[in-house]
């Protein structure tokens, strides 16, 4: 099965990432992480509200219907959706000005997966994958060069991965109560055949994976074998990340990215960096708030 999503805002951001449905507020928050900016946007692909960063920020959770918690440069931040206001929770590769947070998703135990990156374009193997839970923060991959696709089963016993250049999505089992890994990584699905690169992925309810492909002009939806179940094409190349929202959670939107098309390229793909949607006939998953 083959479908096209539409375009529902045309952000032209450089990179369009991050999107999470936050339900209590009925608003879609994604990310432009080059310009450091967050959008809050309806299901109509009205904006509603954004902001601007004096740092990297690249990810959220969400801990109540007033405030998220941040993926920073510097770590993990307490953001009040009313006032502004920032408070620090957790650093994060503080000290380390070579790389910036990247892909991350809460967990159904309310655990917050963080994956860290090199902010050059390089493909250097010096990101992370951390888990933070309750207070404690774990280290559980290291020596990545651009963490990707970290999402969950349903229940919470099987999470998702990839380093983006490898080109191999990966699954290992995880306690469904802390949401830490129990298994060995092993191999979900070896896309290095298909189109693209691996990028940001989202479990639906039924415990499909769709994955975002960079270079693509795709969303792949995976069954939990890996095997391709049905392609939404997107028409513009760089695409980023999936999420499910809307009140019954049957949209798709999918963020995509401008940066480092030329000249050439922008003149076909006129809405890069644009927001897109899909109407689907399964619904995702609702956000986990992080646990605290």
């Amino acid at each position: 099965m083959s479908q096209t999503a539409r375009l529902l805002i045309d952000s032209q951001c450089a990179l369009g990432e991050g999107p999470i449905w936050h339900a209590g507020r009925q608003q879609l928050f994604f990310f432009d992480i080059n310009e450091q900016t967050l959008f809050a946007v309806t299901a109509a692909g009205e904006i509603v509200d954004s902001w601007l960063f004096n740092e990297t920020v690249a990810a959220a959770a969400i801990a109540d219907d007033h405030t998220l918690v941040l993926a920073t440069d510097t770590g993990l931040k307490q953001f009040d959706l009313t006032t502004g206001g920032m408070n620090r929770i957790n650093e994060i590769e503080a000290d380390n000005p070579q790389t910036r947070t990247n892909d991350s998703r809460v967990h159904p135990s309310g655990a917050f997966w963080i994956g860290t990156m090199t902010r050059s374009e390089q493909e250097a193997p010096i990101g992370s994958v951390y888990h933070y839970r309750a207070g404690t923060l774990t280290t559980l991959k290291s020596g990545i060069s651009i963490p990707n696709a970290t999402c969950f089963s349903p229940d919470g016993t099987i999470a998702y991965w990839t380093d983006t250049p490898t080109r191999k999505i990966m699954q290992c089992v995880t306690d469904p109560a802390t949401g830490l890994p129990i298994g060995a990584w092993t191999l979900f699905a070896d896309v290095s055949e298909g189109r693209g690169y691996p990028d940001g992925a989202v479990v639906d309810s039924k415990g499909y994976l769709w994955n975002a492909k960079w270079g693509g002009s795709c969303v792949v939806r995976h069954a939990p074998d890996g095997s391709i179940d049905r392609i939404v094409e997107v028409p513009v190349s760089q695409v980023t990340c999936p999420a499910f929202g809307g009140a019954d959670l049957k949209t798709l939107f999918i963020t995509t990215a401008a940066k480092n098309l030329t000249a050439e390229q922008l003149a076909v793909e006129k809405v890069a960096g644009g927001l897109f949607a899909i109407d689907v006939d399964i619904a995702g998953q609702a956000e986990t708030p992080i646990q605290l």
